[in-house]
């Protein structure tokens, strides 16, 4: 999921100090779980512009803020209220504002979060990191455990000569990720792979922006 974090409400004014109305997008999925973009962060903010003057015209928790076509069809509901903003402010990750922008090109639109990282939810309201989207995953040589992205220096074939008691020499906080990836293959008996396979040097082409996938199949003529 994207993790997000709430952006500074006076720098969020400082942005739409020229409009006066608004309509709030928030998302039900990953900014929701992030308490970000919810239904009670949506009824907050509203409350909160209103304090400072605004005018709220309406909002809406999208069921997936990323979903371009399916935020389309849920937004024609509200059509009179889109209409009558002068501004959207989108509550979910970059990639839901960048549909907004898409979907309402004679309306400025803002983001009310910042977008921070791809991360698993470990307990209610908290993230971890665990994944880079590099394009080339190597999850499959070290234990379902990503090296690249939970070591700070990203090593692909074992522990740096920092690495003391098991835990990270960046941050004693962290367990070595090789220690990890080590402790876990020895617990599942494949030690012997582990020392047999050599990861390449990283090819990070596959994780050269903008990219783009189409997974639609092929219709045959």
């Amino acid at each position: 999921m994207i993790i997000t974090k709430k952006r500074d409400f006076q720098e969020l004014l400082d942005n739409i100090r020229d409009y006066k109305s608004f309509f709030l997008i928030g998302c039900s999925e990953c900014a929701s779980l992030c308490g970000t973009g919810g239904e009670n962060e949506v009824k907050e903010l509203a409350e909160a512009l209103r304090a400072e003057g605004k005018e709220v015209t309406g909002g809406i928790v999208a069921k997936t803020g990323c979903q371009v076509l399916g935020t389309k069809k849920e937004l024609k509901a509200y059509k009179d209220a889109v209409n009558s903003a002068e501004c959207i402010l989108v509550m979910s990750c970059g990639a839901g504002t960048q549909s907004a922008v898409e979907l309402f090109g004679d309306k400025p639109v803002y983001p009310t979060n910042d977008s921070l990282f791809l991360g698993n939810m470990t307990r209610f309201q908290v993230f971890d990191e665990r994944c880079s989207m590099c394009g080339d995953c190597i999850l499959d040589k070290t234990g379902g455990i990503c090296p690249i992205t939970t070591c700070p220096k990203g090593l692909l074939n074992g522990p740096c000569g920092g690495m003391k008691d098991g835990r990270c020499e960046v941050s004693p906080d962290i367990p070595c990720a090789w220690v990890r990836i080590y402790e876990r293959m020895k617990k599942l008996d494949k030690l012997d792979e582990l020392a047999e396979s050599v990861i390449e040097v990283k090819d990070w082409s596959t994780a050269q922006s903008p990219r783009a996938l189409s997974t639609r199949e092929k219709k045959e003529k």
